[in-house]
């Protein structure tokens, strides 16, 4: 297996859009305060959700997603053409701007995620999605990585989407990393279908924004204080059309991983 290494993102200077309009102080601090209770009653009522059925525990976490976004302003836009696939194994793909991005994806279609092990260590946030099944990656310590592969494959063969950013680092959105191939490998392995997403934010004219980048020095604090100042901010997610996994055929499993991966960049690029 070759080394899945995380790409150093642009930095605020290299990429960052004009700042975007903002709404008053008092404002920022309703959606602030109204994040952070989501975020604790989301804590709290993980144990009794978890015990539910897919279908009821997806719709409750699709809504308590939406509800974060509305706290902090942000407008949902969905393109489904063609629409997210079923129920079942799959792999989403999409590339990777901000924290912002997974409870983006969970508004929409939630599922298990691979994240850093740093997010682990985040307030509430962390257990949050420690709780939801993810895979954490030490990304200094890349002999863990067959081990996250692995465990990947395991959710998708048990019927599980999971979410995947394999540029393995946050990118500002007007400039982007390659998509690495390691967990490309999870879909040829189970033989789950990879679903490409593009993540985009604008602002309410339409005009592309990286106010919510987590990029360069940028700690949660920060990033999460910018986001409640923007007004009209619109995340805008793009499902493109599924990519098969090809046969499990151990001779080519390495290029087919790698196919897999440049498949998926082309396609949640906008190309072809």
């Amino acid at each position: 297996m070759s080394v899945w290494l995380p790409t150093a993102s642009c930095t605020p200077e290299d990429c960052l859009t004009d700042p975007a309009p903002t709404v008053a102080l008092p404002r920022r601090v309703l959606r602030l305060a109204g994040f952070l209770v989501l975020l604790v009653a989301g804590l709290a009522l993980i144990p009794p959700v978890r015990l539910l059925p897919h279908g009821p525990r997806g719709a409750l976490t699709r809504f308590w997603a939406r509800g974060l976004l509305g706290a902090l302003g942000v407008a949902l836009r969905i393109v489904p053409d063609p629409a997210p696939a079923g129920r079942g194994g799959v792999l989403l793909v999409a590339n990777h701007v901000s924290w912002l991005d997974i409870p983006l994806i969970a508004a929409v279609r939630p599922g298990r995620s691979v994240a850093k092990t740093e997010i682990r260590d985040w307030p509430v946030l962390g257990q949050l999605v420690a709780w939801g099944g993810a895979v954490f990656l030490d990304r200094d310590r890349l002999r863990e990585l067959p081990a996250a592969v692995a465990a990947v494959t395991d959710r998708l063969r048990a019927g599980h989407p999971v979410i995947v950013f394999p540029e393995g680092s946050t990118w500002c959105g007007r400039e982007s990393g390659r998509f690495r191939p390691a967990f490309f490998e999870a879909a040829v392995r189970s033989g789950a279908a990879v679903q490409p997403v593009s993540l985009r934010y604008r602002l309410a004219d339409g005009r592309a924004t990286s106010a919510p980048a987590f990029v360069g020095e940028d700690d949660l604090v920060t990033s999460l204080a910018r986001v409640v100042a923007v007004r009209g901010l619109v995340a805008e997610l793009t499902f493109r059309p599924t990519v098969p996994a090809p046969a499990a055929d151990p001779a080519r499993r390495w290029a087919a991983r790698k196919d897999l991966a440049r498949a998926a960049q082309t396609s949640v690029e906008g190309i072809g």
